[in-house]
């Protein structure tokens, strides 16, 4: 039975290449945000324009006017969340039953995964954290990015602390791409031979 572990952790703690090093050492990951783009090209794209029009163009959703139009708007977030949400778990689900007899270990990768009840779906959950000056360092050298926006995220974020008492492992990458992976190899080494006990296929 495939281990499920869930993967997260707040805006420039290095999240995504975490996840990286896990899909070369073989370990399959679901990605949410890449299954919420490619939803926004397909099976989302009509119920998104129907609830709010004007933000589909060609069939694919303009991540701009849909931002505009849900920005700072909590009852029009949540109706953009119960259309995404329920396909997001669906391709979560599909992916499961794939790897579920191929795969010991298989990754969640979910930004907001304490902050949507996501670790419910896990065995475990594998916080990426960072210092705070190298998470600002970070964020602040993006394009685009600004004090103010940077705010904003981490207003919607649970906080580092928060995750970080909550999960069961822990990987920092604030020491370095070797570090980080030794860190993962590790924690795969702890988990070999660990049955999954939340998904039944």
């Amino acid at each position: 039975m495939t281990f499920v572990l869930g993967l997260t952790g707040s805006i420039g703690m290095g999240k995504s290449a975490t996840a990286d090093l896990f899909r070369r050492l073989g370990v399959p990951v679901h990605d949410a945000d890449a299954t919420v783009h490619r939803l926004y090209r397909g099976r989302a794209a009509a119920p998104i324009e129907k609830e709010f029009p004007g933000t589909v163009g060609d069939g694919i959703v303009d991540r701009t006017k849909l931002g505009a139009a849900v920005f700072n708007d909590s009852e029009r977030m949540k109706r953009l969340e119960a259309i995404v949400h329920p396909l997001v778990r669906e391709e979560e689900d599909d992916f499961l039953k794939r790897v579920s007899a191929l795969a010991p270990v298989a990754v969640l990768d979910i930004p907001l995964l304490f902050e949507t009840g996501g670790e419910r779906r896990c065995d475990a959950v594998l916080v990426v954290t960072a210092p705070s000056s190298v998470q600002r360092d970070r964020v602040l050298a993006r394009p685009g990015m600004t004090e103010e926006k940077f705010s904003a995220i981490l207003a919607k974020q649970m906080r580092d602390e928060d995750k970080r008492a909550r999960a069961h492992f822990l990987v920092d990458t604030g020491r370095g791409f070797a570090s980080a992976e030794a860190q993962v190899r590790s924690i795969l080494a702890c988990l070999a031979g660990r049955p999954g006990r939340r998904h039944r296929f």
